[in-house]
């Protein structure tokens, strides 16, 4: 899919003239880096898993079947060895260059921050992060992968990784950060998310520029509000800024 020259070009214009830009980002941007969508499930799923993923990420879940959740976590949630694509690297780059002033990611896989990304508001936490539940120690993700059954801490206490799960709030630190970056945002990119789902759709209510701009495979119910609207994969996009 080849995005619109002459949105391609006005896309390229605002950014080259901007430098108060702010990204928000979800699991599309992940996905041209390899990652699967944790919640696409094949026939191959179902002989493994006796739960859908949206049940397995649950707090009450983990609580009640770490054993299992564990199971599904290496399996679907630690990709370690993805790289950086072009959109992660051209962020990066602008941020380096004082344009972009954050980025605000729904994923956990730590990979705006493996591209050199310095501000980036996970709202969803990180795999990257894990912390004993008793005594507070944090593990690094491939002492979550290299461990069996459930991963205890030396002090005998379980370690739970500082992702946000289903039925768990968002970090409210992180959220007053994001509100207060969109809002003074004079452009706002959104990237890899289908806006569907709660906080994505509520956080750009708190944008008040007139550059919003969309870049998403398919259609999204926030097209409508967009300034610019790029149907084209991200790193394909990106790849095109100078």
């Amino acid at each position: 899919m080849q995005p619109d020259k002459k949105d391609l070009e006005l896309f390229k214009k605002w950014v080259s003239e901007s430098s108060h830009i702010v990204f928000f980002g979800g699991a599309g941007v992940s996905t041209e880096s390899g990652i699967p969508d944790f919640r696409s499930v094949d026939g191959l799923y179902h002989q493994k898993y006796d739960y859908p993923p949206e049940t397995i990420l649950s707090h009450s879940f983990f609580i009640r079947n770490p054993k299992e959740f564990y199971k599904f976590y290496r399996d679907k949630m630690l990709a370690l060895d993805a790289k950086p694509n072009a959109a992660h690297l051209k962020l990066a780059e602008l941020e380096e260059k004082g344009k972009l002033k954050a980025v605000v990611t729904q994923n956990i896989d730590g990979l705006h921050q493996a591209a050199g990304s310095k501000n980036v508001l996970e709202l969803h936490g990180s795999v990257h992060r894990n912390y004993c539940r008793k005594c507070g120690k944090l593990y690094d993700a491939h002492y979550i992968k290299e461990s069996t059954g459930v991963p205890m801490c030396a002090c005998g206490g379980q370690i739970k990784p500082d992702v946000v799960l289903y039925e768990e709030g968002l970090d409210s630190v992180t959220m007053q950060a994001t509100i207060h970056f969109i809002s003074e945002a004079e452009i706002l990119i959104i990237g890899g998310t289908s806006l569907a789902v709660y906080p994505a759709a509520g956080l750009i209510d708190f944008y008040r520029g007139n550059k919003l701009v969309l870049i998403n495979k398919s259609a999204t119910p926030m097209d409508g509000r967009a300034d610019l609207v790029i149907q084209a994969p991200i790193g394909e996009v990106f790849s095109q800024i100078d």
